[in-house]
């Protein structure tokens, strides 16, 4: 009996353990076992294989039962995840459902999660900038929060390092405040989106209009049609999953990568319940999983572990993570695990007409979106009432409108003979949030979820900062779309909970005082050493880019490290 004890252990015993499969999860795995490291990848939701199982992606809009909708009951049983944008019927299947996965608001938040392989990497909005100095020196700068460890010159290489092989569209900007990366062709912007950009370059010289950045293969180099993928299609259905590989997911880059190697083990169905750590070892030895069929608690082992289950539940896996060493999570000795939380504010948007330009129209689609504006406030200077900044996406469009005022004979001859309508240019603005102590997650005194594990608390809100902030959005893009001739501009502050931006960070936050953060500039538990995490929790500022390229640098840079201490005889 002791033998088979032995045995199985061996079977569970690995060189390293990845928590999630997501955008993170999925660079460490490849990283991981690139460099030779048998490698298990806990994922607690079903597998999802690349093309075998995006159900919909190649459907017709009539081949869906609603046409696209999402049933009146669906939608009353999901009250969070149905405000997400890509919720709809022909992506649902890859969002969690509300009621089997309960959380307690404090505050109200919407946490919209993706519980499958890959993650919300099959859902995400693709759009992929660069850090700047600027971004990483904010705290130090207005003094709020506590200072980034690394600048950008330590990420720098690494951005590249993920953008060559991820496969990353965009153009030169040269633009201090928004790095250039290592790009594939830019998709163009369209001739309104084009005006626009000129009208701020005579008016607003510190302000631009730039092609949006993301992560589709415009033109695909050897390295992506080495991993099975090939061009985008410009279809735009990617929420459904991509059977092209147009755009990068774990699913279609990363994870298939990984398994070449021989050195994967993915086992799906495996919520993770804790890290093991050893006391006379003074180490994290492993990782306790639930199997979300069976209920059986099953211990993994490994010499180093990565945690990447998405910044809430890494959170949440981090503070389940007790002993007599760290009663109050793993890492806590500073007391901040699970504090000082951001996320992105989406909360404002303004839309125009514009009469010009008639002579063009749109037709195809652009898979980036559109526009980028990059932040033009507080960048060189505080010049404004409140602190950091705050990005905006621009796109225009040109469709075509149907005459609905009549009855009868009149009504179907205007159905049947649309005519192009007025450009339409629309703005989002894309602001930072300011992390702060009382912006917190927790875990629940006695309430717990179907596999024992205590329920996440979350309260997070906005402040008087982020209200100044919209209000400034508001002002100045009404201020630039009157100055560009637009019309009937109209601004919608209506709102919506923090959460719903889907950049939720921090909790874990990186610093150089262990006293003050939870983890190194290496994304290296100052006090655990052998754990890492490099997914939005490792957060300490938002700035306003979209975050998910900065997070597979952090993976890959951090793997690279833990190799060369693992050589070393370090961890």
């Amino acid at each position: 009996m002791s033998n088979l004890n032995i045995d199985s252990i061996k079977e569970r015993t690995f060189d390293a353990i990845v928590i999630g499969s997501g955008i993170s999860g999925g660079w460490a795995a490849k990283e991981l076992t690139e460099k030779g490291l048998k490698t298990l990848v806990l994922e607690r939701g079903r597998d999802v294989k690349h093309v075998v199982d995006y159900p919909t992606t190649n459907m017709y809009p009539y081949e869906f039962e609603h046409r696209g909708e999402v049933p009146l009951a669906t939608q009353e049983a999901a009250p969070i995840v149905n405000r997400c944008y890509a919720f709809r019927e022909d992506a649902m299947h890859f969002f969690v459902k509300d009621n089997e996965h309960p959380y307690i608001q404090k505050k109200p938040f919407d946490w919209i999660r993706g519980y499958q392989v890959g993650g919300k990497s099959l859902l995400w909005a693709r759009q992929t900038q660069r850090w700047s100095d600027y971004d990483f020196e904010g705290p130090a700068r207005d003094g709020f929060a506590v200072d980034w460890p690394i600048r950008y010159k330590d990420i720098a290489p690494w951005y590249s390092y993920v953008e060559k092989f991820a496969g990353i569209s965009g153009n030169k900007d040269r633009l201090n405040e928004l790095p250039d990366g290592d790009f594939l062709p830019g998709y163009p912007l369209n001739a309104v989106e084009d005006y626009f950009k000129g009208v701020l370059k005579t008016k607003y010289p510190n302000r631009h209009v730039i092609s949006a950045r993301c992560a589709h293969l415009s033109k695909p180099n050897p390295i992506h049609i080495e991993q099975g993928r090939v061009q985008c299609q410009n279809r735009v259905l990617c929420q459904r999953g991509c059977p092209f590989g147009g755009y990068f997911s774990s699913n279609s880059s990363t994870l298939p990568w990984a398994e070449k190697t021989g050195n994967l083990t993915l086992r799906p169905f495996s919520v993770a319940h804790s890290i093991i750590y050893d006391e006379q070892k003074g180490k994290a030895i492993g990782v306790k999983i639930i199997d979300t069929n069976t209920k059986e608690e099953i211990d993994y082992f490994a010499r180093i572990i990565f945690v990447n289950a998405a910044a809430l539940n890494t959170n949440l896996i981090l503070l389940n993570s007790k002993s007599n060493r760290f009663p109050n999570g793993l890492g806590n000795d500073a007391g901040v695990l699970g504090k000082y939380v951001a996320f992105h504010n989406y909360s404002a948007r303004i839309s125009a007409e514009y009469d010009g330009l008639k002579e063009f129209k749109t037709t195809g689609r652009n898979p980036a979106g559109g526009g980028y504006i990059p932040r033009f406030r507080n960048v060189l200077k505080q010049e404004t009432d409140f602190l950091r900044g705050y990005a905006a996406g621009f796109s225009a469009h040109r469709g075509f409108d149907n005459d609905v005022s009549k009855v009868g004979e009149s009504l179907k001859n205007g159905l049947l003979n649309p005519v192009l309508g007025p450009w339409r240019v629309g703005s989002h603005m894309m602001a930072e949030t300011l992390p702060k102590e009382e912006s917190y997650v927790s875990l629940a005194d006695n309430e717990k979820d179907a596999w024992g594990i205590p329920l996440l608390n979350i309260s997070i809100d906005y402040d008087d900062n982020d209200a100044k902030m919209k209000a400034d959005y508001i002002e100045q893009l009404t201020e630039m779309f009157t100055v560009a001739g637009f019309k009937n501009i109209q601004a919608n502050t209506a709102g919506q909970a923090p959460g719903l931006d889907i950049h939720e960070m921090g909790g874990a936050r990186m610093g150089n005082d262990p006293k003050t953060s939870i983890l190194n500039k290496w994304n290296q538990l100052h006090h655990c050493s052998n754990v890492f995490v490099t997914d939005g929790a490792c957060m300490t500022s938002t700035s306003t880019q979209n975050p998910s390229l900065t997070y597979m640098a952090f993976a890959a840079r951090s793997v690279d490290y833990a190799i060369n201490e693992m050589k070393k005889n370090n961890l």
